[in-house]
C-alpha cells in the first residue's frame, strides 16, 4: 500500500475526535507522532487534509473528499484480516446444499440470511433433487449438504439428522381433470388416468404403476404437468400453495394427505467443515422466530 496504515487510521481518528489529541489518546500514541502521521499523509496526497488555524483542526473540503475513500480502504482491510483468519482454521471457501420439494422451507430465508452474516466469504450454491439424485451428489462430492424424504435405507457412508419439519403430501390434479368432478373417489379410479410420477436422474428404471404414467425428476415440474391437466400427481402442500395458482384441487382419498419426514444427510468421506456443520446444525435445531435476527 503507498499510504501508511498508521497514518491513514490516524486521520479517521482525527476527523472522529476533533482534535489530534484525542485520536493519540484513543489510539495509544504520542500527539506528535499522529500529527506527524497526518502531516506525512497530506505530503503523500499532495493535499491539505486539515485547516489548523482554528483551535481544534477542522477538515477542508478535500479532506472531506478523501474520508470516505480512506474509511473504505481501512473497512476492506479489516475484511481481508478476518477473511484470513477464517482460512487459517480451514473454513471451507465453498459449500453446496441440495434442497429437496418436501421440505417446506418455512426457515430457509432466515437460516440463508444468519449463514449469510456468520459466513460472508463462503461461495454459496443451492441445488434442487429429489431422492437418489441428492445421495449421488453427495457421494461423488458434487454436493456437502442435502436434503431428502425419509428413506427406508442409507448408504453405509451417508450420515443422517432427522429435521424436526414435516411435510404434507396430497394427491392432486386440475380443476379441469374429470377426478376433479367425482364426488365419492375410490383409489382405484385412480389408475384409470394417467398418473405423474416423481423420476430422479440415477433410477433408470420408470417406477411401477397400474396405469399410464408419465414421470419428472422434480415435484414443481409434476405440478407444472398437472396443473395442465396431463394427470394427477403426489405433490407437497406447500408447493402447491406457493406455485399453483390457484388451479389445483387435492383429491379426497382415505388416508390422504400423509405427514411425510425429511432427512438432513451428507457424506461421512467428504464430512462438512464448520460451516456446513454450522449449517446442519441449524437445520436439526432452528432457533425460535425471535432469535432470527441473532448471528
Amino acid at each position: 500500500m503507498r499510504y501508511s496504515p498508521e497514518a491513514l487510521m490516524a486521520f479517521v481518528e482525527a476527523a472522529d475526535a476533533g482534535s489530534f489529541s484525542a485520536a493519540a489518546r484513543k489510539l495509544r500514541k504520542s500527539q506528535s507522532t499522529v500529527s506527524t502521521a497526518i502531516a506525512n499523509l497530506e505530503v503523500d496526497l499532495g493535499v491539505t487534509l486539515f485547516d489548523r488555524q482554528s483551535r481544534h483542526p477542522v477538515l477542508t473540503p478535500a479532506g472531506q473528499r478523501v474520508l470516505s475513500h480512506v474509511q473504505a480502504i481501512l473497512a476492506a482491510s479489516e475484511r481481508i484480516d478476518e477473511l484470513a483468519i477464517r482460512l487459517s482454521t480451514q473454513v471451507e471457501t465453498r459449500l453446496t446444499f441440495v434442497l429437496s420439494d418436501t421440505y417446506q422451507p418455512t426457515h430457509h430465508e432466515a437460516l440463508l440470511r444468519r449463514f449469510e452474516r456468520r459466513y460472508p466469504d463462503i461461495e454459496f450454491e443451492c441445488q434442487i433433487a429429489e431422492d437418489q439424485d441428492v445421495i449421488d451428489l453427495l457421494q461423488s462430492g458434487r454436493a456437502h449438504i442435502g436434503m431428502v424424504e425419509v428413506q427406508d435405507h442409507y448408504p453405509p457412508d451417508i450420515g443422517v439428522a432427522r429435521l424436526p419439519e414435516q411435510t404434507d403430501m396430497s394427491i392432486f390434479c386440475s380443476k379441469a381433470h374429470p377426478l376433479a368432478s367425482i364426488s365419492s373417489l375410490q383409489p382405484e379410479q385412480l389408475h384409470t388416468f394417467r398418473q405423474l410420477c416423481l423420476q430422479p436422474y440415477s433410477r433408470r428404471e420408470m417406477p411401477r404403476a397400474q396405469g399410464q404414467i408419465w414421470s419428472a425428476p422434480s415435484y414443481l415440474m409434476l405440478l407444472e404437468m398437472a396443473e395442465q391437466g396431463f394427470g394427477w400427481a403426489t405433490l407437497p402442500h406447500w408447493l402447491v400453495k406457493q406455485f399453483g395458482h390457484d388451479k389445483l384441487v387435492s383429491l379426497p382419498l382415505r388416508g390422504w394427505p400423509k405427514r411425510i419426514s425429511v432427512d438432513a444427510v451428507w457424506s461421512k468421506n467428504n464430512q462438512p467443515g464448520p460451516a456446513g456443520s454450522w449449517f446442519i446444525d441449524q437445520l436439526i435445531d432452528p432457533p425460535p422466530p425471535d432469535a432470527e435476527l441473532l448471528p
